[in-house]
């Protein structure tokens, strides 16, 4: 079951995800020694990202891994990377961060990301976003790296540029502890109407979801559930 929290704007909701974002880090430091953190790309991030560098924590203790990267030279304006290290790192210099090197193309880098991946014995937190098709990571419907088995797989063909991508996958999301989607705006209405209907979306495939969402995207559905 997904679990809802309603905002009257995306900046209060950025806050709150951020608050319990902090919550879970602390939790998992203290019985682990260490959180590992999925962190999404995208635009709707940045405010979430400046909020969670105001609290108090043992960032040191902090890995952060991109749940999925574009296939761009390093420093491309469109890697995923860039806006995690712009409205994060550069924030939090302390962190652990694990970058895809998609630079290489999909397929190595899927392979090497899977060897950092692998490594772990489940992600903390998957802090992932959702697209307005239904999307999470490079996960799109009806694409067949849904069916992949792996931690993670080389994604070609996608929907969006670039067609080369390196994604998370739907059991590696689902083995995380906890989960966290952040979305906002009237142009989300329409997808969060099916979410909230059940539609088997990839979001809504990855299992139970901490949604911190705004008033705005909730105006075409009826009831979360």
């Amino acid at each position: 079951m997904h679990h809802w929290t309603v905002y009257s704007s995306l900046d209060s909701a950025a806050k709150g995800a951020a608050d319990f974002i902090a919550k879970q880090i602390e939790v998992s430091i203290a019985a682990r020694g260490v959180c590992h953190m999925i962190v999404p790309g995208g635009n709707t991030p940045a405010g979430c990202f400046a909020a969670l560098a105001e609290h108090s924590l043992p960032w040191e203790q902090l890995h952060c891994y991109p749940g999925d990267e574009r296939c761009y030279a390093v420093g491309h304006s469109g890697r995923n990377d860039v806006m995690i290290r712009t409205h994060l790192l550069s924030r939090l210099p302390a962190i652990h961060f694990h970058s895809i090197p998609a630079e290489l193309g999909a397929e190595q880098a899927a392979k090497k990301y899977r060897t950092v991946v692998d490594a772990i014995d489940a992600f903390d937190i998957a802090f992932v976003g959702m697209g307005e098709d239904g999307h999470t990571a490079s996960l799109f419907p009806g694409h067949p790296a849904l069916a992949e088995t792996a931690s993670v797989v080389a994604v070609h063909d996608a929907p969006k540029p670039p067609a080369d991508r390196v994604s998370l996958t739907l059991p590696q999301l689902r083995e995380a502890r906890s989960r966290v989607v952040l979305a906002g705006g009237a142009s989300k209405a329409a997808i969060m109407a099916r979410i909230c209907a059940g539609e088997p979306l990839p979001v809504n495939l990855i299992g139970d979801i901490h949604w911190f969402v705004d008033e705005a995207s909730l105006s075409k559905a009826d009831e979360p559930v």
